[in-house]
């Protein structure tokens, strides 16, 4: 059996864990999570993702736990953190058992199948108009489902190419400038030739290592390569179906071009996630965490410029971790109090200055001069605002489509496998799921 099968039937196992709970969600879906009182002390208990990769995050969710905690008096935050490649089965597991904590952070995508499955409570009745008008509308975006907002994010993720200007000039290749003038999957491939005939024998480094740690990269990295060709990973109109799609001509052209990057030696293999700070590779496909580190490596000759486009389309994608609260919660205006707290400006800026995050609200950003216009990272603001960001697929079949694209993924490009019966075989995976949970129902 291959390996990705063989994790996307751990994945629907992990939502059928949840699902005994979804028809409580949608019982209970209309109650109001807030109702703007607190009385006495509350306790409350939150769960966040960390590991070496985002060691300044989690120090900084550290110090601001304990800041909210010395600011007043009303909420005693207990914060949890448990590592991030095992932490979806830690959710799975709390849910099923019933013990998940009052505040949780989660992946984007993941929301949907939590609103779903009944794990999540909704934060209209928890969030102020000034705070919904400060968000921006890609968080806004990534945190509704079935109508109903379910997550708030500090950030949004940053994304595109970052290069290397003083060996792509060598080269004689010109670098872009705006997402209107992204290079296309074509001009990348000769520019990727190019960049071998100047001593780069693996010029372009995807993060490949990054599979190995949190599978969900190959779908977070790559479906904005489909996206781009003109196609998608389901049919967003109902998310019924992925025949056509999944395995649609514009998936198996743009993978595709991927697979004969692989197939010519032109991806390193980067098993250690260091080859662009090594200066091993000029051009690496990875997002805003790895800014600070790749201006300290070569400080003046980084810059990011857009991924290419495999098709008419100009995208990239967004998400980022989410909190919410969920179905555990006995207080939902304690609940809030604290994610209210990591709402404010400052906050925002704590948690995105470490690693080069777009702040998730207007106000934030306009402290931010990094990403104002001329800043290092204003092309990720101009990405967002622009709509050339996309977000993944809305559903929740999300964990069963990611675990099947990012398999299928891990096999053309790493394997070499053939790439349209590996995406039919995918597709066939997804569809089962489907018709197993009679179309994921929407909780009304």
């Amino acid at each position: 059996m291959p390996l990705w099968v063989a994790a996307l039937l751990v994945t629907a196992c992990l939502v059928l864990a949840s699902c005994g709970s979804a028809a409580a969600s949608r019982s209970a879906g209309s109650e109001s999570t807030c109702r703007g009182k607190l009385s006495g002390v509350s306790y409350i208990t939150v769960w966040f993702h960390a590991s070496a990769s985002v060691g300044a995050e989690w120090q900084t969710m550290v110090a601001q736990a304990a800041q909210f905690n010395r600011s007043q008096r009303q909420v005693r935050v207990r914060l949890i953190t448990l590592p991030e490649g095992d932490y979806e089965q830690e959710v799975a597991s709390a849910a099923a058992s019933g013990n998940l904590p009052d505040v949780l952070d989660f992946d984007g995508p993941n929301l949907y199948n939590y609103a779903w499955a009944g794990d999540l409570k909704p934060l209209d009745s928890c969030l102020t108009a000034r705070q919904v008008a400060d968000l921006l509308p890609s968080i806004r975006r990534q945190g509704t489902y079935d109508g109903r907002m379910w997550g708030w994010a500090h950030s949004i993720r940053g994304w595109g190419l970052y290069v290397r200007p003083s060996i792509l000039r060598k080269a004689g290749i010109s670098i872009p400038t705006s997402p209107a003038r992204a290079w296309t999957a074509a001009q990348l491939t000769g520019i990727l030739a190019r960049a071998r005939a100047v001593g780069y024998r693996q010029p372009l480094d995807l993060q490949i290592s990054y599979d190995s740690e949190a599978p969900e990269w190959n779908t977070y990295g790559f479906a904005p390569a489909v996206w781009s060709a003109g196609g998608d990973l389901i049919d967003r109109a109902g998310y019924r179906r992925v025949d056509g799609f999944l395995n649609g001509a514009p998936a198996v052209k743009a993978l595709t071009t991927i697979q004969g990057w692989a197939k010519a030696g032109y991806i390193n293999p980067n098993r250690d996630g260091m080859a662009f700070e090594e200066g091993k590779t000029p051009i690496s496909w990875v997002g805003h965490w790895l800014f600070d580190a790749y201006t300290k490596a070569f400080p003046g000759d980084v810059q990011i410029v857009p991924l290419p486009r495999f098709g008419p389309r100009d995208v990239t994608d967004l998400g980022s971790w989410q909190w919410g609260i969920t179905a555990n919660a006995p207080n939902g205006d304690a609940a809030w109090r604290f994610i209210s707290f990591l709402l404010r400006p400052h906050q925002v800026l704590q948690m995105t200055d470490p690693d080069g995050a777009v702040p998730g609200t207007y106000s934030a950003i306009r402290l931010s001069p990094r990403f104002a216009p001329g800043g290092p990272e204003h092309l990720y603001v101009e990405q967002l605002e622009s709509g050339v960001a996309k977000p993944r697929p809305q559903t929740a079949a999300y964990p069963a489509l990611t675990a099947a694209f990012a398999g299928a993924f891990q096999s053309i490009v790493v394997g070499l496998k053939p790439v349209r019966p590996t995406l039919d075989a995918a597709a066939r995976a997804v569809t089962s799921d489907l018709i197993a949970h009679d179309y994921y129902a929407a909780t009304r």
